[in-house]
């Protein structure tokens, strides 16, 4: 198991950041490893984000020395979403099976958690994200048919997308942790704009399904001063609560979204029109 530190950045600083620390500080570029599992640890809300590949063999995830604690799980909550073959994971003695595009929720102090691939030659990608947690809640599979789902945008805005709110308040109980999945229509670039920053949580991109050759330019910043970072396929950004968190493709995509912060209000943000952003 491969884990990384990251550390949290004043918005004053981020300002004199040149490319190479932008993707340094806040791009994950590797989170699938094929028979391993890779984590970032963050400091902006103790958010861990992650991946496991599991091929010949399970992978089972234990605990790493930041933590500090016997198990991965002890004073924690974890979101899950699959982007690659049929998955089995064990946790606290059950067995889930997730298909494409499936979630599962893992409440504060499941332990014995495994991962599986059901057929080797087409490998689980298992995208992690978790919060510390200061109840425990049942464990939960949600699918896309069980997902609140927000139409968005439009086609003449280059917008338009359909938001799979997935491990959110109503779906699942969570102490913080939110995740969903926003697909785009064909013919539409921007997701999440117009964009917004919300001071009560942190966010989490991973973009997904962006085909060979194509990027994705995902801004980011102070709607003020913004940034961009030109990212690929199954690569994640940390998106502090101070920063926007937007992102135009050369080519058609998905993302999954994920936060954790003061309330669970997937309402709760502070929007700025594009002719604002500077």
């Amino acid at each position: 198991m491969k884990t990384e530190l990251r550390y949290a950045s004043h918005p004053d600083d981020f300002r004199s950041y040149d490319t190479t620390r932008i993707r340094r500080e806040f791009l994950i570029e590797t989170l699938f490893v094929p028979g391993g599992i890779t984590l970032t640890y963050s400091m902006y809300d103790r958010y861990i984000v992650g991946g496991a590949m599991p091929t010949d063999k399970p992978l089972k995830l234990e605990a790493f020395d930041d933590l500090k604690a016997a198990d991965f799980l002890d004073r924690r909550e974890m979101g899950m979403i699959n982007v690659g073959g049929d998955a089995e994971i064990i946790a606290g003695g059950v067995t889930y099976t997730l298909g494409y595009k499936e979630a599962l929720y893992l409440g504060k102090g499941t332990a014995g958690i495994v991962f599986r691939s059901v057929d080797k030659s087409k490998p689980a990608k298992l995208y992690i994200n978790s919060a510390p947690a200061h109840h425990a809640y049942p464990c939960k599979k949600v699918t896309l048919k069980e997902a609140i789902v927000a139409e968005m945008g439009s086609l003449e805005a280059s917008n338009h997308r359909n938001i799979n709110k997935l491990l959110v308040s109503g779906v699942v109980e969570t102490c913080g942790l939110q995740m969903g999945l926003t697909t785009l229509s064909p013919g539409s670039v921007w997701n999440t704009m117009p964009p917004h920053t919300h001071g009560r949580r942190m966010e989490a991109y991973f973009y997904f399904e962006v085909p060979a050759g194509q990027a994705i330019c995902h801004f980011m910043g102070d709607p003020d001063e913004t940034r961009h970072i030109w990212m690929k396929n199954n690569q994640a950004v940390i998106s502090p609560s101070w920063s926007i968190h937007s992102a135009a493709g050369t080519a058609s995509y998905s993302f999954i979204w994920g936060m954790t912060g003061e309330n669970l209000d997937y309402g709760d943000m502070d929007i700025r029109q594009p002719d604002q952003l500077k």
